[in-house]
């Protein structure tokens, strides 16, 4: 019986296909807390051992640490048994003062500053920088990293839009052309940056971050609906909603990379009662919930610990009852037109509701 995990899925129209599962590595950057070497290396081998085969990283995470620490496991590998994504549109140097310089928002990470750049030379200087700290000589893809209204004030948006549509994107059109890369995509934090910025330029995939988990699928009708429409694959970067979907509503809860409001809260209570009647756990059940979605192709939880790589890649593969799904639609706590997995024990889910 083929596993789930080892189920790969076709990126757009592009000459990469992915796992439906991969590892994303913002938390070994240290986004929350600090990640002892150990750890990190202990995690990563853990990946590895369980079968996952498509990691993703980013010049952001931790300041350059994360795609240090991904490339220490990486470089010792065969190159053709793994996958690797980063991202550009930033560019790291040395702080000019190193006195009054703060690694926020990251907990540890390096001490770098960003300068963002999403030019033509820009995107080339980011990709380079990233093959030296990844110690790697190609990447399958890359990702334009955080176009979008949180990291960017209107005009700095109008700037970086303009650099990306009139140079940044023949960068990477160049990078694919000569089969440096595979693929390209955007990183997507926001429903309105899915249905705007992600449509200006012709792309094989979206990352998108928060537009649609189990907790917001506001997005469905416009900017998801848009990727299948254009055949722009969709990667799912926060399948956890960046912390309270594994967590639950117990404690301090994570949501958008802060803390979880009240509503959200109240969300998610939600969501766990449904799961206790049905026996589901929480967690498995935002895992599997947006792979049904025809445009998603891959899910990129993070981890910090090995014990979480093992317990994501159980969840993705326990069986959810169809009776689950309905009972979340017939309380409105999923959109009643999302797709839903029928069975993914050991199977592709199948789109439920198209």
């Amino acid at each position: 019986m083929t596993t789930m995990i080892s189920t790969r899925r076709q990126i757009g129209d592009s000459a990469l296909s992915l796992p439906v599962l991969g590892f994303g590595t913002a938390h070994i950057g240290e986004l929350y807390a600090t990640v002892g070497e150990d750890d990190s290396r202990a995690t990563l081998a853990k990946a590895w051992e369980k079968g996952i085969r498509y990691y993703d990283t980013a010049p952001w995470y931790g300041r350059g640490l994360a795609e240090h620490r991904l490339g220490g496991m990486l470089r010792t590998l065969s190159r053709g048994d793994f996958q690797v994504t980063t991202k550009v549109g930033r560019t790291l140097k040395r702080p000019e003062d190193m006195t009054s310089f703060s690694r926020e928002p990251w907990v540890g990470g390096l001490n770098f500053e960003v300068h963002f750049d999403y030019s033509y030379d820009g995107i080339l200087r980011s990709y380079e920088q990233s093959l030296q700290r990844l110690a790697l000589d190609t990447v399958d893809a890359l990702v334009i990293h955080d176009l979008d209204a949180l990291f960017h004030d209107e005009a700095a948006m109008e700037t970086h839009q303009s650099d990306l549509v009139e140079s940044g994107i023949k960068a990477l059109e160049m990078l694919k052309a000569s089969g440096d890369i595979k693929a390209f995509g955007m990183g997507i934090n926001t429903n309105e940056a899915l249905e705007s910025v992600a449509q200006r330029v012709d792309l094989d995939f979206a990352l998108v971050a928060m537009p649609y988990t189990l907790l917001d699928q506001s997005g469905l009708h416009t900017g998801m609906a848009q990727c299948v429409k254009k055949n722009t694959s969709v990667i799912i970067g926060a399948p956890f909603a960046s912390g309270i979907l594994a967590t639950g509503s117990a404690g301090n809860g994570k949501y958008a990379y802060g803390a979880a409001p009240e509503e959200i809260q109240t969300r998610v209570r939600g969501l766990e009662a449904v799961c206790r009647t049905h026996d589901v756990a929480l967690p498995a059940a935002a895992l599997q919930f947006p792979l049904a979605h025809p445009a998603v192709a891959s899910i990129i939880p993070g981890a910090a610990h090995p014990n979480e790589v093992a317990q994501n890649v159980d969840l993705l593969q326990t069986p959810i009852p169809p009776s689950f799904w309905t009972d979340l639609k017939d309380k409105g706590l999923i959109h009643p037109d999302a797709p839903t997995p029928s069975t993914l024990n050991g199977n592709e889910g199948q789109n439920a509701g198209l």
